[in-house]
């Protein structure tokens, strides 16, 4: 073992498995029934270091993607190649090239929704879903570009101004470290700007998101090391795979207008941050839980904790998944 390896690292194997999108790259720990760990924006399997030597110790295969365009997986140059269809179809093929049939699917951020669509379009495949920061709300209603673009008044929600292929990114890669660290820190519980500032989910006519990002202060759960290696990944690949995931919604709303309404039946799990947005936005979701999940086996808000849920509130997090994947059936 390298000294400069932890035994957790030491255990963990990196490997590139075939998929829709060419390769996916993925960090497995453990043996036994397998837990598929899906990240979203802009992090990676990274996001999932806490959780895999955990989950692995408690008896199951732990598994943590890079979602196509990030890291080390395919980039496809498509925009199109981003929607939750080609997702899904990645999820479906990393289980089998496994060789497995089955398993569990847990998702933070975009990989909650990757993981909620992947239990709806192939519950054979997705026996249980666990969903961090973003609750499950089915398929349907309005187109959402339209809802996003009527949000702020005279501001500019952040999905919107994500739309335009290379607008972001020119913001973000002449400093993708310095960008990482303010957008980490707006949305973490320890750091985001307080009652009366400027919020960072929206920007200035002409101005940009990192206008009101915090500046200075990194967020406890996140490092010099931790930083190092998010930024790393993306000064090697750029942005624009990320971003192409938010360019795809309106596609993703007639893909699945046939699942208009649709609720998720496998046993389920959510954990929120109280001082996260996406959980006090969709407050009205949760409330809506005992019909749009009715698996579900448990729903947990932390409070003080915001947005990175598994990495600020790491030992919580893992327990919490460890507790949920035991009651589970095999």
């Amino acid at each position: 073992m390298s000294p400069s390896l932890s035994s957790a690292e030491a255990d963990r194997t990196h490997r590139l498995v075939p998929s829709p999108a060419g390769r996916i790259h993925l960090v497995e720990q453990g043996t036994g029934p397998l837990v598929l760990l899906v990240h979203g924006f802009p992090e990676s399997w990274y996001s999932w270091r806490h959780q895999l030597p955990v989950v692995a110790a408690a008896g199951y295969r732990a598994v943590a993607v890079d979602v196509r365009g990030y890291g080390r997986s395919s980039r496809p140059a498509d925009t199109a190649a981003y929607r939750m269809l080609d997702l899904v179809d990645d999820a479906v093929a990393v289980v089998h090239a496994l060789g497995e049939e089955t398993a569990v699917i847990v998702g933070h951020d975009w990989g909650a929704n990757i993981a909620a669509h992947s239990a709806l379009v192939r519950p054979d495949v997705f026996r249980a879903v666990g969903l961090l920061s973003v609750p499950y709300t089915p398929p349907g209603g309005p187109r959402p570009s339209e809802v996003f673009a009527g949000m702020g008044g005279d501001e500019e929600f952040y999905v919107s101004y994500f739309q335009e292929p290379g607008r972001a990114e020119a913001e973000i890669e002449p400093d993708v470290r310095g960008w990482l660290a303010g957008f980490y820190a707006a949305f973490s519980g320890d750091t985001m700007p307080g009652p009366g500032a400027p919020d960072p989910h929206f920007a200035s006519r002409g101005g940009l998101l990192r206008d009101r990002f915090p500046k200075g202060r990194l967020p406890g759960w996140l490092g010099e090391r931790e930083l190092d290696v998010y930024a790393g990944e993306f000064e090697r690949t750029g942005l624009t795979g990320a971003l192409d995931r938010y360019r795809n919604m309106d596609r993703d709303w007639a893909d699945f207008a046939g699942f208009a309404g649709a609720p998720l039946t496998q046993p389920s799990l959510f954990v929120g941050g109280a001082r996260d947005a996406s959980t006090m936005w969709l407050a009205d979701a949760i409330k809506a839980f005992p019909e749009t999940l009715p698996g579900l086996r448990a729903s947990h808000v932390l409070d003080g904790c915001g947005h990175w849920i598994q990495q600020e509130r790491p030992a919580e997090v893992s327990r919490i998944l460890s507790g949920w994947l035991a009651e589970l059936p095999v």
